[in-house]
């Protein structure tokens, strides 16, 4: 009976914890701070790309495909190149205090960004695109950081669970308002007061941060840059544990920033399907990423443990499968369709339930891997080993998609690309699995 009565309180502890960080001041500014930071990203790169794409580009007789690969690479760049200076800055400095500073640089930023929207100068969208760029990667080692000093170690997976959530929305709804605001009737000055909106909405968040002292004061910063990056990896192999979820969570950014870009071509080529298509998958799977995330904490009922990785691995694969059966029937002939008649069709329930189980697996797969990357790096180094899991991230989806250019390249379909990530996908399972071997240690 006692040992009935104590699982049935860490199932409870377990359902509860996240619904009691959302109201504790350890949490809920930090969360806050960094979901409008997110939305503001993702609602400033939406409304450039669609300007880009339905009159920019045309104005300035640019190629509008090329422009935006080009705008997706600079705000990537940042990462690759501040991320070892912004980790050693959140290692030697105190990280509330670097937090506010990244937000007020936001709020310039987004000033200007307002600005140069009214204005409509490109030139100016992209030079500040890249700057948002830059003040991401700089806030990145902060958040994940600060959360081992703020958490107790039950409490790790729920929080990085609500963080995950709560960003994948934040992108979903920034994207959203960014898409259908930008094109409409003073469409530039809704996005030029809503990003402003959202800065200044961020920093009187982080003002309520409290304090995390600095894990490493004495450090010396190394401000060569190439070579700090690659003292940084060196110094991370050893600790396999911590290696091996790295590279763990830059496969999940691989694969799901393959998806998330062959969207529009996988509704519009596979399935004859318009934007709106593209849009509902989009909200799937950032919906079923969230659904994962908050799962994760009720699984493991706060215990920090890599053993649900192999299974989150195996479900994504099957659900990718489960995408290429329903959507083997290939294009239909004649006009696209939109989301109310792709709906209707009785395949597209098997879409998008694989679509669904794909990011929640997804989910499942990728927090337990942050909460071990966390827990077991050394303290005084945490914030650049963070930093050091952003730029793999980075080089991770820059690789991703060159090898999808590639397979195209090669005449493959869309579907048959993701078919092949699902192979590559089941064949790293045993490496997978060996990281939760590794997160028992």
């Amino acid at each position: 009976m006692q040992i009935d009565r104590q699982t049935a309180e860490k199932e409870r502890t377990g359902i509860n914890t996240q619904l009691e960080l959302l109201k504790t001041r350890r949490f809920l500014p930090l969360f806050l701070t960094q979901f409008c930071g997110a939305f503001n990203d993702n609602l400033f790169k939406n409304a450039l790309v669609i300007l880009i794409t339905y009159g920019l580009a045309e104005e300035h007789g640019l190629n509008a495909q090329v422009l935006i690969t080009v705008i997706a690479g600079l705000f990537i760049l940042p990462f690759f190149l501040f991320s070892s200076t912004a980790g050693q800055l959140a290692d030697k400095y105190e990280k509330t205090f670097l937090i506010k500073i990244t937000k007020i640089t936001e709020l310039i930023l987004m000033v200007l960004t307002a600005w140069a929207f009214v204005t409509t100068s490109l030139k100016s969208l992209i030079a500040l695109l890249f700057f948002m760029g830059a003040q991401s990667a700089f806030f990145g080692p902060l958040k994940y950081s600060i959360l081992p000093q703020h958490l107790k170690q039950e409490e790790l997976i729920a929080g990085n669970g609500l963080v995950s959530a709560g960003t994948y929305l934040a992108i979903l709804i920034g994207t959203l308002c960014g898409g259908l605001l930008i094109m409409s009737e003073k469409g530039r000055y809704c996005i030029a007061a809503g990003v402003v909106f959202m800065a200044v909405a961020g920093l009187l968040a982080s003002l309520f941060i409290p304090r995390a002292q600095p894990a490493s004061p004495g450090m010396r910063i190394d401000w060569n840059i190439p070579r700090s990056t690659m003292e940084m990896l060196l110094f991370i192999y050893p600790f396999k544990a911590v290696f091996r979820a790295i590279m763990g969570i830059s496969w999940f950014w691989l694969l799901g920033s393959i998806f998330l870009a062959q969207f529009p071509s996988f509704s519009k080529d596979v399935l004859g399907s318009n934007e709106q298509v593209s849009t509902l998958f989009l909200i799937l799977f950032s919906v079923g990423v969230g659904l994962g995330s908050t799962l994760c904490n009720w699984l493991l009922k706060g215990e920090i443990s890599a053993k649900l990785v192999p299974t989150g691995c195996i479900g994504m694969t099957f659900s990718i499968v489960g995408l290429w059966f329903f959507s083997r029937t290939g294009h239909r002939e004649g006009s696209l369709i939109g989301a109310v008649s792709f709906i209707a069709e009785p395949r597209s329930w098997g879409i998008m339930l694989s679509l669904l189980m794909l990011a929640a697996f997804g989910g499942i797969f990728s927090v337990p891997l942050y909460a071990v990357t966390q827990s077991k790096s050394p303290a005084e180094y945490r914030a650049r080993v963070v930093a050091c899991t952003n730029i793999l991230d980075s080089l991770a989806m820059v690789l991703g998609a060159v090898f999808t250019a590639l397979l195209l390249m090669l005449k493959l379909s869309v579907i048959n690309v993701f078919l092949i990530i699902a192979v590559l996908n089941l064949a790293l399972t045993p490496l997978l699995a060996r990281t939760a071997r590794d997160g028992k240690q």
